[in-house]
């Protein structure tokens, strides 16, 4: 019988979102073993195959983002990051689980779309992954089926309100999806923009040779994500069930949703590092450089920073992801020249989450803790995954990060490792870099090289979301 193979990370700071402690972490196989003080006796008597030195570092579990979209089929095109490429790019930035969209066809069973997610990941995935539903043909069959994929582990569902003729769910649809998932346990996740108003305005705007990259942003208007927000959370007090807002970039928006839970209601928000570190005049850039930073709900003028960062303080936030969905500006982006409406929405990003969040504790923005528990916790607990992830406690899974807090590097696209041709962050400085991960107690990263593979990332069933108060 082999033994299990150990691995000691001895003298970092270890972060969760608990507690920050100066400890050493022992690893047995792909569980997290024991923690013990710096030279205490339990440390002193570990034997180990491997030591990694963490001194002057951070030990901070594996970031979970709860938000990518591999391999998207969107507006004629593709997202350009495979399972492949796009999960290597993960671990490189500190993300050691991704929970990405299968897609329900129209006319077509959620059965189909999840088999076809499935067969996109399978033996590509670099670290672990998980799938949510989009459902975009609510019927009678489809909402039985729900039933059946949350007994597989498959526990979340996103609708949207924009997108007509794509994805779009009138308010009938929304409301018997809801009804289910009161009853079933799923967590409803929406894209709450009102695209029956923004068809109007794009079309208006276009009428009127309105077509740079920056009308994107201008007809895409915060009321109009604030509106459907509200919407959404009264569908779903209707309902009775809990609801999950994805991508909230306005301080409207952020509004409706803190008037939610001041009612103790089972709402949830969620938002992403582009609408807290850029802005609308990213879209205004000239040479159609703005459609580089074309995505929905889209970046707002800069004013509306401050209501996301006071929120993610407050936990009227409580999530942030990526919503990674990376369209190359070569033959790609370039698609809607002449034409906003044709340019595929979406930016590249699941590799500079942890970082971007680190210069946020860098500038008093966030505490360090807090930053574990936007990037790691509670996305695991709002898709029961914890405590196998998103913390570091004896017997979860050893997803381990070491970071050098005060490595200073730069952002760009000529060394970044996601599968598209520009950063949406080129040229930001910020301090903080991943030294090494783990997934699983596989080295995926060791000291700044890549050491992992295809196929070492496994599917991962979830529970039900654990924030609910009717549980």
């Amino acid at each position: 019988m082999t033994r299990t193979a150990r691995t000691a990370i001895r003298g970092g700071l270890v972060i969760t979102a608990a507690d920050e402690v100066h400890a050493d972490v022992l690893i047995e196989g792909s569980r997290i073993a024991a923690l013990a003080a710096h030279g205490s006796d339990a440390a002193a008597g570990w034997s180990a195959d491997r030591t990694i030195d963490a001194t002057g570092r951070y030990v901070i579990p594996g970031g979970v983002d709860a938000h990518t979209h591999m391999e998207l089929p969107f507006g004629g095109t593709f997202a350009s990051d495979s399972f492949a490429t796009g999960t290597r790019a993960a671990a490189w930035g500190g993300t050691t689980t991704i929970i990405d969209f299968a897609v329900q066809a129209v006319g077509h069973s959620l059965r189909e779309g999840l088999d076809a997610w499935h067969a996109k990941a399978d033996a590509q995935c670099a670290i672990d992954y998980g799938l949510h539903m989009i459902l975009a043909d609510v019927t009678e069959h489809t909402l039985k089926e729900m039933d059946l994929l949350i007994e597989e582990g498959c526990t979340s569902f996103k609708l949207f309100m924009a997108y007509p003729g794509v994805f779009y769910s009138d308010d009938g649809k929304i409301l018997r999806a809801m009804q289910r998932a009161a009853g079933n346990g799923g967590l409803i996740m929406m894209h709450a923009e009102n695209g029956i108003a923004i068809d109007v305005l794009v079309e208006q705007a276009l009428a009127a040779g309105r077509t740079d990259p920056r009308y994107h942003g201008e007809v895409r208007k915060a009321l109009l994500e604030a509106e459907a927000t509200h919407r959404a959370i009264q569908l779903a007090r209707v309902a009775g069930s809990p609801l999950y807002v994805v991508h909230v970039s306005a301080a409207e928006a952020v509004a409706e949703l803190a008037h939610a839970r001041d009612l103790g209601l089972d709402v949830f928000g969620e938002t992403c590092p582009q609408y807290l570190f850029l802005s609308a005049d990213d879209l205004a850039k000239p040479d159609f450089e703005g459609a580089k930073y074309v995505c929905s709900t889209p970046l707002r003028p800069r004013e509306h920073q401050a209501a996301l960062w006071r929120a993610l303080r407050t936990d009227d936030l409580s999530v942030v992801s990526t919503d990674h969905c990376p369209f190359c500006f070569s033959g790609q982006k370039e698609l809607g020249r002449g034409d906003f409406s044709r340019i595929p929405n979406g930016l590249p990003g699941v590799e500079n989450r942890m970082d971007l969040l680190h210069q946020a504790v860098v500038e008093g923005k966030l505490t360090r803790r807090r930053w574990i528990e936007l990037a790691c916790a509670t996305p695991a607990r709002m898709f029961g995954l914890y405590p196998r992830k998103g913390t570091l406690t004896p017997g979860a899974d050893a997803d381990v990060v070491v970071y050098d807090p005060h490595a200073e590097q730069v952002i760009s696209a000529e060394t970044h490792h996601m599968n598209v041709d520009y950063s949406a962050y080129e040229g930001r400085r910020v301090t903080g870099q991943v030294e090494t991960v783990l997934s699983r107690g596989e080295l995926v990263i060791d000291a700044r090289s890549y050491v992992g593979r295809a196929g070492h990332g496994q599917y991962q069933p979830r529970g039900i979301c654990q924030y609910l108060t009717r549980q």
